[in-house]
């Protein structure tokens, strides 16, 4: 098991204290709904440190690894170059992600609850080729804050499923899982969460990047 005491959290600039565990039970609960199975079991729980989050543990796989760091003039395959780093031009490298329905599913997941932390590292790699995501407490928030390394679809179209699976949880935020949600983040988040299914829904595409603030993590994996 995993677990996250509140007490332990770092304090944060653009989220407030003390809730990083009360948003990751909330993502476990979009998951759940969403029918994917992308977060492991997450609640809120009582532990030798306080009250925090626990989540069951999943055991990765140590390879083929979803996103990578390469140079740039490896071919990318079946997978999708999201960017060239500019910066020390002896140390050129590119970001690659696998092209998969798992990741891509990871990827809309994270556009509905505004993950502003995907980081490579927060994705695991199961041996039956399930891909889980992990630490979303960076999530939920009202502003628009996607920050992820899975930009490779930017703009596509969303699929049939894909299109499906948010509408359920757009359709239980009129019933219980509004009530679980509305007892872990605030009614204004609550409400630019529903607002985030409903673009996502008339739109059919995998949002772009936009505004002028970082839209990828730091560090990358």
């Amino acid at each position: 098991m995993i677990y996250k005491p509140s007490a332990g959290e770092k304090p944060l600039w653009d989220f407030p204290d003390g809730d990083l565990a009360q948003r990751e039970v909330a993502a476990y609960l979009v998951s759940e709904a969403l029918g994917w199975g992308i977060v492991p079991p997450t609640e809120l729980r009582d532990g030798p440190l306080g009250p925090g989050m626990v989540q069951l543990w999943r055991e990765p796989v140590d390879a083929p690894r979803a996103v990578e760091i390469v140079a740039p003039d490896v071919a990318p395959g079946e997978r999708r170059r999201v960017f060239e780093v500019i910066g020390d031009p002896e140390f050129p490298v590119a970001l690659l992600h696998e092209d998969s329905p798992p990741l891509r599913r990871i990827a809309v997941f994270d556009a509905m609850v505004n993950n502003a932390d995907r980081k490579g590292g927060h994705i695991l790699e199961m041996a039956d080729g399930h891909r889980h995501g992990v630490d979303h407490g960076l999530s939920f928030h009202v502003d628009d804050k996607l920050r992820t390394v899975l930009w490779g679809w930017a703009g596509d179209e969303l699929a049939e499923a894909e299109l499906a699976g948010i509408e359920r949880v757009r359709s239980g935020l009129a019933g219980a899982l509004g009530a679980e949600l509305g007892e872990l983040i605030s009614p204004y988040e609550l409400e630019m969460f529903e607002f985030r299914c409903e673009l996502l829904l008339s739109e059919a595409r995998f949002p772009m990047p936009r505004g002028s603030w970082h839209v990828v993590p730091w560090p990358l994996i």
